[in-house]
């Protein structure tokens, strides 16, 4: 029987090599992804393959050695010349130092290769194409044809070593059973490329890719396990390039055993002899297939938001009759026959130009030029007219005005589908197209205006000229959208020179604040001059006026007075010494004293005098 079994190693070993070889080749032949990550598997297999082939050798000839040694240790005096030293048994020297040192170290190098091939695949995802579709037939023939092979030699070989319990076939035997799921899934993904839908078989090769990981995963645990295990001997031990999850994804019928086992363990009684259990073993496979067929049913169902509108597809092309689909319930065939794909055109979708926004740092209440409010922000090329000093005009002989400058933007663009179709067809990546476009306007615009226009008076101005701009361009690409809005909602210096900005943008306001007060006081001090003179011309020419009419009035008053001296110079004389008289004791405080012993009576007429100036009137001496 020991001979069998190294003969179905090795013949696991050859078809593990040959068959696996030609997967890789028909699989490179058809471009499919999914055959070529899954050959990956079968070569791991073939290097498992001929480790426990060569380790079924070696217990092979160990039992020989035994069986040797047993029949020598019958004959006479046998016990005296055959011990059971190291020395007498070099088959079971070999075996052990085989499993002691060469199976670590196998599986090692085994890890290392499935990084290896895990980090190829990551290189290789960019390369990825579409498989051949006019090869998919002869394809799917050899494909099919190889994982038959695989499934009757993998299956033979698991039930010889499940019911022999031979271990060292399990290896070999689980490969075997995934080469025909490998090739099944292959074939499978270029049956749905040929029905016009190649992404499937990228996908494919990306759940082989995950696979993968999670096998040299189970490897490295298995080593650092390793490490730790008890050894007792005598104890059968699993081999530690076996892998259990390759075992339970070729067969999963151990792991419902599994599940008994356990479920009798939990219970303390046998749950896997009832018949509910039972029952559930045999119509498992049924109530899969069952609710496999409710879930394609359920994709003859199309809900439709009221938000969104889809694009109905029938075999990879659009259906002309029911192109787009407006919100609500609709029909169609199952997928892979039909498929729909919605777009949200009734909501408006944003994205950012200048800056990968922080959804913490957004929620600041103050935004300053010198505080980073975005995760990132670059730096664009901005016209300036200004030189070293503020001002062009101002650059010395040695310096050279600096035409451009570096700013900060945060535009956020807001736009609308509202042609889906134009939308899902014309290009492969609208939306990353129409972020592309929005960046290159934005650049093209800054680079042809002034820094201080656009972040003081004409930010307004710029935000409509972008949106004109993209709005353009993306008719020109026939995206089928409208821009609805565009904001530059944050504009300044880069912050790492936002503080010497602000210095030079202080230093000229502290300059315009100096000049207005200038003007103000031009405007303030020259008015005031100009009234003072005039205030002063005005009484200058009153004092001479009054001075002038003064002399007159004196003048004719002399006249008058000669008149009237003329006319009776006693009388005129009198009255000019009682006048005189007057006004020399009339603010004085005057005392009237009367002798007490008399009856005289004084009368004082206190009325108002005739004014003097009523006196001087120029009488006439006589007719000439």
């Amino acid at each position: 029987m020991d001979r069998n079994i190294q003969k179905i190693g090795l013949l696991n070993l050859l078809v593990l090599l040959v068959a696996g070889s030609a997967v890789a080749a028909v699989s490179r032949y058809a471009n499919s992804a999914t055959g070529q990550s899954g050959a990956l598997f079968l070569g791991f297999g073939l290097l498992v393959a001929m480790v426990s082939y060569f380790q079924a050798r070696l217990e092979h000839r160990e039992r020989l050695e035994k069986l040797e040694f047993d029949e020598l240790k019958k004959g006479p005096s046998s016990a005296a010349l055959f011990t059971e030293e190291a020395e007498t048994f070099p088959a079971r020297r070999s075996r052990e130092q085989f499993e002691r040192f060469f199976v670590p170290g196998f599986t090692v190098l085994l890890l290392i290769s499935q990084g290896l091939a895990v980090y190829w695949l990551w290189r290789q995802k960019a390369n990825l194409t579409s498989p051949i579709v006019d090869r998919a037939t002869i394809t799917m023939a050899l494909l099919g044809l190889f994982a038959l092979v695989f499934f009757l030699l993998g299956k033979y070989s698991s039930g010889i070593a499940r019911l022999e319990r031979q271990r060292l076939l399990r290896p070999a035997a689980s490969y075997l059973l995934m080469g025909a799921l490998v090739c099944l899934l292959a074939a499978a993904a270029e049956v749905v490329a040929w029905f016009g839908f190649p992404g499937i078989d990228l996908d494919g090769a990306y759940v082989f890719g995950g696979l993968l990981v999670l096998v040299a995963l189970e490897n490295l645990i298995n080593l650092i396990l390793e490490i730790y295990r008890p050894r007792l001997k005598g104890q059968e031990v699993r081999l530690l390039y076996e892998s259990r999850l390759i075992g339970l994804l070729s067969q999963p019928g151990g792991l419902i055993t599994t599940v008994a086992q356990a479920l009798d363990y939990q219970f303390g009684f046998k749950v896997s002899e009832t018949w509910f259990y039972q029952f559930m073993e045999k119509a498992l496979a049924w109530l899969i297939l069952l609710q496999l067929g409710v879930l394609f049913l359920s994709t003859t169902v199309v809900i439709v938001g009221p938000n969104e509108e889809a694009v109905w597809e029938r075999f990879g092309r659009p259906v002309q009759s029911h192109a787009v689909l407006e919100p609500g319930f609709h029909f169609k065939w199952p997928w892979p026959i039909d498929k729909v794909y919605r777009y949200p055109t009734r909501e408006l979708q944003t994205f950012s130009v200048g800056f990968v926004p922080d959804p913490a740092l957004a929620q600041a209440k103050t935004v300053l030029w010198t505080v980073p409010h975005t995760k990132v922000e670059f730096n664009m090329l901005v016209a300036s007219q200004m030189g070293p000093s503020g001002n062009a005009a101002d650059a010395r002989p040695g310096e050279q005005a600096v035409p451009v400058n570096l700013l900060s933007v945060n535009i956020p663009v807001q736009y609308r589908i509202k042609d889906v179709r134009a939308w899902a067809y014309n290009h492969i990546d609208p939306a990353q197209l129409l972020e592309d476009i929005a960046n290159r306007e934005v650049v093209r615009y800054l680079v042809n205006v002034d820094i201080d226009d656009l972040m003081a008076p004409g930010r307004m101005r710029a935000a409509e000229a972008l949106r004109r701009r993209i709005q353009t361009q993306s008719d020109d690409y026939q995206l089928g959208v409208e821009i609805v809005f565009v904001g530059l909602q944050g504009i300044h210096p880069p912050v790492e020179v936002a503080p010497a900005y602000e210095d030079v943008v202080g230093s000229m306001q502290e300059k315009e604040t100096n000049i207005l007060a200038a003007l103000a006081y031009q405007a303030r001090r020259i008015p005031t001059a100009e009234a003072e003179a005039t205030n002063l011309l005005s009484r200058q020419s009153s004092d001479a006026y009054s001075k002038i009419t003064q002399a007159e009035a004196k003048g004719a008053q002399f006249t008058n007075q000669l008149a009237a001296y003329n006319a009776s110079p006693s009388v005129y004389k009198t009255r000019t010494y009682l006048e005189s008289l007057v006004r020399a004791i009339g603010p004085a405080r005057k005392f009237v004293l009367t002798a007490t012993n008399t009856q005289d009576i004084f009368w004082l007429n206190l009325e108002d005098k005739l004014r003097p100036d009523l006196l001087d009137i120029n009488v006439p001496t006589g007719k000439k």
